[in-house]
């Protein structure tokens, strides 16, 4: 584990075209006493702001996302989008939430292309 400036981080040693294998970034506070997040790319990635093959952060972009706001082909989160999206409020193709948008879509407030089917 590094000390850089006000973050916390670790990246591996390994690397996959130029980017750490693991990659995880703690924020902290800066001498002027203001938050700032940890920021993370990895092909894992764990920090407040996390870019990655897999990400895991409050906002996390990534080929699968985990995190309050998630972008990816598989996201979960608060806020998600992308193909496969679970989340309160979710846009994607194939989307589960309470507030949905999608071509498949399932939850509470639906707006889709093609409603799951109903029974008769």
């Amino acid at each position: 584990m590094t000390l850089d400036g006000e973050t916390r981080q670790y990246r591996s040693l390994g690397t996959w075209r130029g980017l750490p294998l693991v990659h995880v970034a703690v924020g902290g506070r800066g001498p002027d006493g203001r938050y700032r997040p940890g920021r993370a790319r990895g092909v894992v990635a764990v920090g407040g702001v996390a870019v990655g093959v897999v990400s895991v952060g409050a906002m996390s972009v990534g080929l699968v996302a985990l995190g309050a706001l998630a972008v990816a082909a598989f996201a979960a989160g608060a806020v998600s989008v992308g193909v496969w999206a679970v989340g309160a409020v979710s846009v994607g193709v194939w989307v589960i939430g309470a507030v949905t948008v999608g071509w498949h879509a399932s939850g509470s407030l639906t707006a889709a292309g093609a409603a799951p089917p109903t029974a008769p």
